[in-house]
């Protein structure tokens, strides 16, 4: 590996240790897995640029209505219901979970993508029903966003979250439920259509509104992962070298989340899992 410690100030290390151990993780990860360089404390950074960044196709879906949307996951689910795959692992969620490419999702387990372009925390709450009958070993939750972009409340938001919660653990009694944290937008850098929607919503909002759904997931007993200080630059933005346009992820911005998830998953999840696994033996 080209790039050593010494290359990576000190200051930017003690940085990194205030996010807390996944956000070195995911750094150490990254370097060992992408070859990526100076990932923190710099405004720029190197990455691999040899292949065009672009929107992921997703063929007919596009022009798909939102129930022909619902319809289809419903039979993905019903599917994964059936056959019960081993370590089946649920992304439920927006675009940006839609959007998750198929091969940079962790390995080793079977993954069912539950997202929709454009959901919101109302739209997630009346369609969880749909992967009711599946036995997920982890449910990963990413949903807020859209309703930020839409003038909804964050009052309304977490209350939402919060009945979301309490819907998965009341059917999914022994998976794993994640709560994520909303992801940054690229504040007057973003070139998304509606980029004059995500302005008139700060990124210090968002962070505040994370940190009262880290309290609302540890007092209802799920975990929750903070993936936002993961996508920022200095100025608390989400980093160019992630996006197509300050709102959607690019190649880049999936192989942080994945790394994410990946690092996450063996530090919080598999002991927890191990852990219920025995109980279900004796």
């Amino acid at each position: 590996m080209s790039t050593s410690f010494k290359t990576f100030p000190i200051w930017a290390f003690f940085s990194l240790l205030t996010n807390g151990v996944l956000l070195l993780a995911v750094v150490l990860l990254i370097w060992q897995q992408q070859k990526l360089t100076a990932f923190f404390g710099l405004e720029q950074m190197t990455v691999n640029n040899s292949r065009p960044v672009v929107t992921p196709d997703l063929g007919r879906r596009h022009q798909l209505t939102y129930q022909q949307w619902v319809d289809i996951l419903k039979q993905e689910a019903k599917v994964a219901a059936d056959r019960r795959p081993v370590n089946l692992t649920i992304l439920a969620g927006d675009s940006l979970s839609l959007w998750f490419p198929t091969e940079l999702l962790p390995e080793g387990k079977n993954w069912l993508n539950q997202g929709i372009s454009g959901e919101t925390s109302q739209g997630l709450l009346k369609r969880l029903n749909i992967f009711d009958r599946t036995k997920p070993e982890a449910i990963f939750v990413m949903i807020g966003i859209n309703d930020l972009i839409r003038g909804t409340r964050d009052e309304v938001i977490l209350n939402n979250h919060q009945q979301i919660i309490s819907h998965l653990r009341r059917v999914h009694p022994t998976t794993e439920i994640v709560v994520q944290s909303i992801l940054p937008h690229g504040a007057e850098q973003a070139t998304w259509q509606g980029r004059d929607k995500l302005l008139a919503i700060t990124n210090n909002r968002i962070r505040r509104l994370n940190e009262r759904l880290r309290s609302i997931s540890a007092k209802q007993g799920v975990k929750f992962l903070d993936l936002y200080p993961l996508f920022t630059n200095t100025k608390g933005n989400l980093r160019q070298e992630f996006t197509t346009d300050g709102l959607h992820l690019n190649r880049e911005g999936y192989i942080v989340w994945r790394s994410a998830l990946q690092i996450y998953s063996n530090m919080e999840l598999k002991p927890e899992l191990q852990r219920v696994s025995g109980k279900d033996k004796k």
